[in-house]
C-alpha cells in the first residue's frame, strides 16, 4: 500500500517506523529543514525518538506534493493548531480515493471544531476520513512493544481498510464509528493529565491521582456525550485506556508539565525549554469553552484552566476541587 504520513514528530516518526515494516512505499513529511538534515545524515529522528533507526525504505521529503500525491492512505499527525493550515495545503493532492487518517489531537482554538470537522470543511468527502485514538507512547510503538488503539470513521469499510492497514503483530487496531467519542476522549484526557501531573508535583499521593483519572472520566465522559459520542466508546481504549496511560506514564509530556507546575516552575518557562508540543495547554482553554457552549459541569477542567491562564495556585485549586458542595457520584 501507499501511505503518505504529514509530521515528523514523535507520532508520525513512530508510525512511519511501524507501516515501513510493513508496506514498501511510505514517505514522511517533515516541515523543518534542521530536522530533515539531520534524518538524512544520521537515519535517526533523535530530537523525538532517540535510538530509533529509521528504516532505509521510509522515504524522508519536505514536500507535501510528494507525500500526499497519489496515496492510498495518508495519515496527518502535525500539532492540531496547524492542521487546517497543512492539510490545505495538501488538499490539492489528496485524490477523492484517498482515505484521510487524524492523528492529531485538538480542537481548533478560533471556531472550537473538531480535527475532523476542519478535515470535512478544508477536504470535503468526510466519509472518507478515519481518526486514531488510544494509549500509545510514540518510543514504544516505533521500539515494537506491544501496544492497542481504536481507529473510527463514519464508514465501517474505510475503518476496516485503516485497521487492516496499520495492524501488526505489535499494534492491534480496533474499529469504530464513533467519531465524536474517539476524537473528544483523545482531546480530554490531556487536559486532565496535566492535573495528574500538578497532583504528583506536590506530592499528593496515588489516592488523589486515582481520584482524578475517575473524576476525569466522568467529566470527559458528559462533555463528549453532550456532542453526540456513544459513552461506551470513553471506557475503552480512547477514553479510560489513553486518559489512564497520560497520567501515569513517564512518557508523558502532559503529565509532566502539570508535574512541573506543581513543583513550582511557571508556565512559560516550562513551555520554552521542550520542542515537543504539549496539546493539553491549548486544549485546557478549549476544553474549557466547550463545556460552557454546551452547558456541562467539568469542575476539574476548570480548576487547570484558572491554573494554567489565570496564574492560580495549583494547591489551592486541589483545595477547591476537594472543598466543592457533596454530592451523588453520578450525578
Amino acid at each position: 500500500m501507499s501511505i503518505g504520513i504529514i509530521g515528523a514528530g514523535g507520532w508520525g516518526t513512530a508510525l512511519a517506523v511501524l507501516l515501513s515494516r510493513k508496506h514498501d512505499d511510505v514517505s514522511l513529511w517533515c516541515h523543518s529543514a534542521e530536522t530533515l538534515a539531520r534524518i538524512r545524515e544520521t537515519g535517526e529522528n533523535a530530537a523525538y525518538l532517540p535510538s530509533v533507526k529509521l528504516p532505509d525504505r521510509l522515504r524522508v521529503t519536505s514536500s507535501l506534493e510528494v507525500t500526499a500525491s497519489g496515496r492510498a492512505l495518508l495519515i496527518c499527525v502535525t500539532p492540531s493548531h496547524f492542521l487546517r493550515e497543512v492539510m490545505t495545503e495538501a488538499a490539492p493532492f489528496v485524490t477523492p480515493k484517498t482515505i484521510v487518517v487524524c492523528g492529531s489531537k485538538g480542537i481548533e482554538e478560533s471556531t472550537l471544531m473538531t480535527m475532523g470537522d476542519v478535515l470535512a470543511e478544508v477536504l470535503g468527502n468526510p466519509r472518507r476520513h478515519a481518526f486514531l485514538s488510544g494509549p500509545t507512547f510514540a518510543l514504544e510503538v516505533a521500539q515494537g512493544r506491544p501496544a492497542a488503539i481504536t481507529v473510527a470513521s463514519a464508514d465501517p469499510g474505510v475503518a476496516r481498510e485503516v485497521q487492516v492497514s496499520l495492524g501488526s503483530p505489535e499494534l492491534r487496531v480496533y474499529s469504530s464509528t464513533d467519531v465524536v467519542g474517539v476524537q473528544m476522549g483523545g482531546v480530554i484526557k490531556n487536559v486532565i493529565a496535566i492535573a495528574a501531573g500538578v497532583s504528583d508535583g506536590l506530592e499528593l499521593g496515588h489516592n488523589a491521582r486515582a481520584a482524578l483519572i475517575t473524576r476525569g472520566l466522568a467529566e470527559m465522559t458528559r462533555l463528549a456525550v453532550k456532542m453526540g459520542a456513544d459513552p461506551v466508546t470513553l471506557a475503552g481504549l480512547p477514553g479510560l485506556g489513553d486518559l489512564a496511560l497520560t497520567c501515569t506514564g513517564q512518557l508523558s509530556r502532559n503529565r509532566k508539565v502539570g508535574f512541573e507546575l506543581g513543583q513550582g516552575r511557571r508556565l512559560a518557562d516550562i513551555v520554552a525549554g521542550t520542542r515537543m508540543v504539549a496539546e493539553g495547554v491549548r486544549n485546557t482553554r478549549t476544553v474549557h469553552l466547550l463545556a460552557q457552549r454546551h452547558g456541562v459541569e467539568m469542575p476539574i477542567v476548570e480548576q487547570m484552566h484558572r491554573v494554567l491562564y489565570e496564574d492560580k495556585a495549583p494547591l489551592q485549586a486541589v483545595r477547591d476541587l476537594m472543598g466543592r458542595t457533596q454530592r451523588a457520584e453520578a450525578d
